[in-house]
C-alpha cells in the first residue's frame, strides 16, 4: 500500500495544478459529441512527454476520469452521450433535463461519478495484484456470455415495446456484422460499398444514432429544446445527496460492477454502465419508472463508468494488458517514460506508481468542485441558447467528432444515413438504444462464440467449453436471473405503484 510519503508527493503544488487542469481539460472534452476519453488523452499525451513520470501519469489519468464524467453533460442536456461510456445516462438523465430537473441530473452524475471512481482508486490502491489476476481467467467464451448478459438489457430499452426493443437489438447485431470478420476475414454486408469494408464505426454510428434525431427534431418543432424550472435552485446538492443517501447500495453495486468490467481487457465504461443499469433496474421497487427520469438510472451508469478508470489501470499496470482504449494510450506514454508494467512494477517502481494513484485520488475528489461549477452553469447555458445558435453548433460537433476519429469522411457520411435512419424509425415508436447496444455488444458476442467454438473443435469438446467452465456458468446463471428477475417481482409486488422519489425527496 501506498504510504504516507506517496500522498504528499501527490500534494504537490505542481501535481495538484496538473490534476486540476486535466480535469478540466478531460471534462470539457468529453462533454463535446463525438470527442471521447480515448481522443481526450491521445491528443494530450505528448504534451507529458518533457514532464516527471508520476506527474505525466496524474495528468493523463485525471484527462481520463475527467473525460468520463464530461460525457454526461451531452448525455443529460442534448440526449447525445458525449462518450461511449455515458450511452446509458441518456436514458434517465435527458428525460430529467425534460422535466425541468437537469441541475439536478447533472449534480447526481457529478456525486455518482466521484463515488465511484474513488471506488475503482481504492480498488487499484489496495488490490491491485489480486485483481489482476481476474482478467486472466476470462477467455473468449467468457466475454461471449458477457456481451450476452449485456444483451439481456434489450428488452427493458424498447420504450414501452418488448417487441421492438428486440426488433432494435438485432438490427444493432446485424450492423455490428457489416465488413470483415475479425475471425476467417468473411466479407459481409458490404455490396458495392468498398467504404464499409471496415464495418461501421462505433463513435460514428453513436453520434448519428443519438445526435442527428435531436437536431431533426431541433429543427422540425418550433418548443424548446429543455424547460428551465421558475425558479433557480442552485446546485440541488441537498437532494441530490438524499438520493444519493437513500441509492447506498445502488451506488456501491454499480461502482464495483464498474470496477470489476473496467478490470477485464477491452470490456470498457459502455459495458460497464449498460450491465449496472440493467442491475439497477431489476433490483428497484421503482423500476417502471425508470427511463422517464428515474435518478437512481443516473447514479448506476455515472458510478459505474468512473468505476472502469481505476480498474482499467489494474490490468494496465500488473500485467501490461490495457484494460480499456485510454488505458492503451497510457500504456504507451508510460514505455516512453521509460516506466515497465509488470509484477515488479509495485516493488522495482514503487515511488512512480503509488504517486499516481494517490494523484488519482486527487483528481477524483477535484471532479467534485469542478463537476458542481460547470454543471451549475451548463444546464441554463443550453436552455437559454438560441435554437438558430444551438442547432449548427451541435450539427458542426457531430460532423467533427465523426471525421476526427480516423480523418475518414466516409465515417461522416455512415453518421448522417444512421442518423435520418433512427429518426425515421423513432417516429415508428423504435429507440436508438437498443440499436446501440446490439452495434457494441455484437462484435464482442460474435469475436468470443467463434473463438470458443475453434477452441472448443480442437479439443473435441465444444459444449464442454461452453458450459464447462466456472465462470461461465457463474454468468449464465447470472444471465437466467436477469431473464427471470422482472417476472418474478412483478408478481410478487402485484404491480403495486411506486412513489415518485423527486416527491419524496422535497426540499
Amino acid at each position: 500500500m501506498g504510504s504516507l510519503e506517496y500522498l504528499l508527493a501527490a500534494l504537490s503544488p505542481l501535481n495538484l495544478l496538473l490534476a486540476l487542469a486535466g480535469v478540466v481539460a478531460g471534462t470539457v472534452i468529453g462533454a463535446l459529441p463525438g470527442l471521447t476519453a480515448t481522443m481526450a488523452v491521445a491528443v494530450l499525451v505528448p504534451f507529458t512527454f518533457s514532464m516527471e513520470p508520476a506527474a505525466a501519469l496524474i495528468v493523463l489519468g485525471a484527462i481520463y476520469t475527467g473525460a468520463i464524467y464530461g460525457g454526461a453533460y451531452a448525455a443529460i442536456l442534448l440526449n447525445t452521450p458525449g462518450t461511449p461510456s455515458a450511452i446509458a445516462t441518456t436514458f434517465d438523465g435527458y428525460p430529467l433535463a425534460r422535466q425541468g430537473r437537469g441541475d439536478l441530473a447533472l449534480t447526481l452524475a457529478c456525486l455518482a461519478s466521484v463515488a465511484g471512481g474513488l471506488v475503482g482508486a481504492a480498488f487499484l490502491l489496495l488490490l491491485a495484484p489480486p485483481m489482476a489476476t481476474v482478467a486472466l481467467k476470462f477467455g473468449p467464451v467468457e466475454y461471449f456470455w458477457l456481451a450476452v448478459f449485456g444483451l439481456t438489457l434489450i428488452a427493458s430499452l424498447g420504450e414501452g415495446s418488448t417487441l421492438k426493443g428486440l426488433i432494435g437489438g438485432c438490427l444493432g447485431l446485424l450492423l455490428s456484422m457489416v465488413g470483415v470478420a475479425e475471425v476467417g476475414g468473411d466479407i459481409r454486408y458490404v455490396g458495392e460499398f468498398q467504404s464499409l469494408l471496415g464495418g461501421i464505426d462505433i463513435v460514428s454510428a453513436l453520434i448519428g444514432l443519438y445526435c442527428v434525431p435531436v437536431l431533426i427534431e431541433l429543427v422540425a418543432t418550433p418548443a424548446r429544446h429543455l424547460d428551465a424550472m421558475s425558479q433557480t435552485a442552485g446546485f440541488q446538492l441537498r437532494e441530490a445527496l438524499g438520493l444519493v443517501s437513500r441509492a447506498k447500495l445502488n451506488l456501491a453495486r454499480s461502482s464495483v460492477i464498474g470496477t470489476v468490467v473496467g478490470i477485464l481487457p477491452g470490456a470498457g465504461g459502455s459495458i460497464a454502465s449498460l450491465v449496472s443499469y440493467s442491475e439497477a433496474r431489476r433490483a428497484s421497487p421503482r423500476r417502471d419508472r425508470f427511463g422517464k427520469g428515474e435518478p437512481d438510472g443516473i447514479i448506476a451508469t455515472e458510478s459505474a463508468n468512473n468505476a472502469t478508470v481505476g480498474g482499467g489501470f489494474i490490468p494496465t499496470l500488473v500485467l501490461g494488458i490495457p484494460g480499456t482504449p485510454p488505458d492503451a494510450i497510457i500504456l504507451g506514454a508510460l514505455l516512453v517514460q521509460g516506466v515497465r508494467t509488470g509484477p515488479t512494477l509495485f516493488t522495482d517502481q514503487g515511488p512512480i506508481v503509488y504517486t499516481f494513484i494517490w494523484g488519482l485520488v486527487l483528481a477524483t475528489v477535484l471532479m467534485l468542485p469542478v463537476g458542481l461549477l460547470i454543471g451549475r452553469f451548463a444546464f441554463r447555458s443550453i436552455v437559454a441558447i438560441p435554437k438558430a445558435v444551438l442547432v449548427p453548433g451541435v450539427a458542426l460537433l457531430t460532423v467533427l467528432g465523426s471525421f476526427a476519429v480516423h480523418n475518414n469522411p466516409h465515417e461522416t457520411q455512415q453518421m448522417v444515413v444512421l442518423g435520418v435512419i433512427a429518426w425515421v424509425l423513432g417516429r415508428m415508436g423504435f429507440s436508438a438504444s437498443p440499436i446501440v447496444l446490439g452495434l457494441i455488444l455484437g462484435a464482442i458476442a460474435e469475436r468470443g462464440f467463434v473463438q470458443g467454438h475453434l477452441i472448443g473443435g480442437a479439443a473435441g469438446n465444444i459444449w464442454g467449453e461452453f458450459f464447462g467452465r466456472p465462470i461461465s456458468l457463474g454468468i449464465i446463471a447470472f444471465i437466467v436471473m436477469a431473464l427471470l428477475w422482472p417476472w418474478w417481482m412483478n408478481r410478487r409486488a402485484g404491480r403495486r405503484p411506486a412513489a415518485n422519489p423527486l416527491e419524496v425527496a422535497g426540499d
